[in-house]
C-alpha cells in the first residue's frame, strides 16, 4: 500500500503541474484583463480541485489495473501467433478504453445538453467507441503484416473529406471534435503500447514507421462514423430551435445537488462505464488464455481508483471547467475585444500542450526507438504552437462566422499534400501527434469556451459553430511537425 500511496502522491503532483498553465492563464485574465471575480468562484475552485484529484485517481487506476494487463495480454497474443485472437483483443480493448474515456464523456454530455437530447450522449460514446475498437483491430492486422500506415491514413483523410461534403453542417464540428477527443488519456497509452510492442517484437520493422499510426487511425474513424450518423440517423431535418437551445444552456448552468444518494448513484453509473474494460480483460485472461490474473489485489485496487477517478472528473468538469469556460467566453464578448479573445485562445492551446504528459511520453517513445535523432524539446514546442494556432483559427471561425467545411477540408487537404514531401518515417509519428495534444483537462474547458462563445455572439449556430475547436487543435500539429521534417530533410548537412 505504501508503494501505491507514493505512486498516487506523485501522480497528484503531476496533475497539479499539468493544470497550472490553465490556472495561470485563467487567473491572469480574470484579474489583469477582466479585473473581476467570476460568479460562483468557490464552486469553480472546488470543481478544479475535484478534477485534479479525479485525474490522479484515474491515472493511477490505469497504471495499476489496466495498462499492465493490456501489455501482458498483447505479449501473450504475440507469443501465440494468433492473428484472430489478437485482432479480437484489439477491438475490445479499443472499445472499452474509449467508452470510459473522460474527454469523450465530456463532449458527449455537452452535445446532449445543447441539443435537448436529440443527440444522445451514450449513443455518441457508443459510436465513437465502436469506431476506435474497429480501427484498433485493423491496426493490429496492419502492424502484423507491415502494411504502409501513411497510405492508409491518407486514404482515410480523403474519405473523411468526401463524406464531409454530404454531412449536415451542424454535425461537422462535432464529428471532427469526436476524432480529436477519441485519442486521449485512457486510449492513447494502450494503443501506442500495442503498436510499439508489435513493431519492436517483429524483425525487419521500424518502430517509428510501423509502430506509430494507431492514434491517427483511431482519430479518423469517429470522424467518419459520426458524420454518417448525422447523414442517415439525423438527416436534413435535423434542426434545433433557438428557444430550445437557450433553455438547454440555462439547464446546463444549473448545479446538481450532491446528496449522499446522488453520489452513490453517480459512482454506480460510473462503474458501468468501465465494465467493458473489466469484461475484456477477464474474458481474454480466463476464457481465452486460461491463465490467472497476476497481482489480482493490485488490479482490484486499480479498478477502484479508476471508478472514483472517473466519477470525480465528471463532477469536477460540471462544477469547475464548464462554468469557467462559459464565464471567460462571456466576459471576452462583453469586452468587445477580438485581441483578447484570440490571445486567450492561443495561450490556452499553447500553455496546456506544453504541460501535456501524453505528448512528452509519445515523443520520448519515438526518440527511444527511432532510427532518427529527434529533438524532443523542439518537437514539443512545434506541437504546442500548432495547438495554439489551431484553437486561435477555430476561435476566429466562431467570431467571424466562417464555414467550417471549407476551413477543415483545406487544412486536412494540406496535411495530405505535405505527406508527399515529408520523410516517410515521420508520417505516422506526425499523424499521431495530432491525437495526443488535447488533454482530459483541456478538452472540457476548450469545448465549453467554444460553445458559450458561439452562444454569446449574435447570428451563430451553437451546434454548427460551437464545436470544432478540438478539431483545429488536432490538425495543426500535423502541419507543424510535417513542415519541420521537410525543412530538416531539405537543409540536412
Amino acid at each position: 500500500m505504501n508503494e501505491i500511496f507514493k505512486q498516487f502522491r506523485g501522480t497528484l503532483l503531476e496533475s497539479v503541474y499539468n493544470i497550472l498553465p490553465i490556472l495561470i492563464i485563467i487567473i491572469g485574465f480574470q484579474f489583469l484583463v477582466f479585473q473581476t471575480v467570476p460568479d460562483g468562484i468557490l464552486s469553480i475552485a472546488f470543481g478544479f480541485l475535484i478534477v485534479i484529484v479525479g485525474v490522479a485517481f484515474f491515472l493511477v487506476g490505469l497504471e495499476l489495473g489496466v495498462f499492465p494487463l493490456g501489455n501482458s495480454l498483447s505479449n501473450e497474443f504475440l507469443e501465440k501467433k494468433s492473428v484472430l485472437l489478437f485482432t479480437l483483443f484489439g477491438f475490445f480493448i479499443g472499445f472499452s478504453a474509449s467508452i470510459a474515456e473522460p474527454a469523450i464523456i465530456a463532449v458527449a454530455m455537452q452535445a446532449e445538453v445543447i441539443t435537448g437530447g436529440a443527440i444522445d450522449a451514450f449513443t455518441l460514446r457508443l459510436i465513437i467507441a465502436t469506431s476506435v475498437g474497429t480501427i484498433t483491430a485493423f491496426g493490429v492486422v496492419r502492424a502484423l503484416y507491415g502494411w504502409s500506415v501513411s497510405k492508409i491514413i491518407i486514404v482515410g483523410y480523403i474519405i473523411v473529406l468526401i463524406i464531409t461534403a454530404m454531412t449536415p453542417p451542424q454535425i461537422i464540428g462535432l464529428a471532427y471534435d469526436s476524432g480529436g477527443v477519441a485519442t486521449n488519456v485512457a486510449t492513447v497509452p494502450l494503443i501506442v503500447a500495442i503498436g510499439i510492442g508489435i513493431a519492436s517484437s517483429l524483425s525487419g520493422r521500424s518502430v517509428l514507421k510501423d509502430g506509430f499510426g494507431f492514434v491517427a487511425l483511431a482519430a479518423i474513424t469517429p470522424m467518419v462514423s459520426i458524420q454518417l450518423y448525422g447523414i442517415f440517423a439525423l438527416g436534413d431535418n435535423f434542426n434545433i430551435a433557438d428557444v430550445a437551445i437557450d433553455a438547454n444552456i440555462e439547464k446546463a448552468k444549473t448545479i446538481t445537488d450532491y446528496t449522499f444518494m446522488t453520489v452513490i448513484g453517480g459512482i454506480v453509473d460510473t462503474f458501468t462505464n468501465i465494465v467493458p474494460i473489466l469484461l475484456t480483460i477477464f474474458i481474454f485472461q480466463y476464457l481465452v488464455l486460461r491463465k490467472h490474473l497476476p497481482n489480482l489485489g493490485r488490479v482490484i485496487i486499480g479498478f477502484i481508483f479508476l471508478v472514483f477517478g472517473l466519477y470525480g472528473f465528471i463532477v469536477g468538469i460540471k462544477l469547475g471547467l464548464f462554468p469557467i469556460g462559459e464565464s471567460i467566453a462571456s466576459s471576452l464578448v462583453e469586452m468587445n475585444s477580438h485581441f483578447y479573445i484570440y490571445l486567450f485562445a492561443f495561450l490556452i492551446g499553447f500553455g496546456t500542450t506544453m504541460a501535456e504528459p501524453a505528448l512528452v511520453a509519445v515523443i520520448k517513445q519515438a526518440d527511444k526507438y527511432s532510427e532518427l535523432s529527434l529533438n524532443v524539446t523542439l518537437i514539443r514546442i512545434l506541437v504546442a504552437l500548432g495547438v495554439g494556432c489551431g484553437i486561435l483559427l477555430g476561435t476566429y471561425k466562431i467570431v467571424e462566422g466562417l464555414n467550417i467545411w471549407i476551413l477543415i477540408t483545406s487544412l486536412y487537404g494540406f496535411v495530405v499534400f505535405l505527406t508527399f514531401f515529408a520523410p516517410r518515417e515521420m508520417h505516422a509519428f506526425a499523424f499521431d501527434l495530432g491525437g495526443v495534444t488535447t488533454s482530459e483537462i483541456t478538452v472540457p474547458l476548450v469545448t465549453a469556451f467554444g460553445i458559450y462563445l458561439a452562444t454569446n455572439i449574435p447570428g451563430r449556430d451553437i451546434l454548427m459553430d460551437g464545436f470544432g475547436l478540438i478539431a483545429f487543435a488536432s490538425v495543426f500539429p500535423m502541419i507543424t511537425v510535417l513542415s519541420y521534417s521537410i525543412a530538416a530533410k531539405r537543409f540536412a548537412p
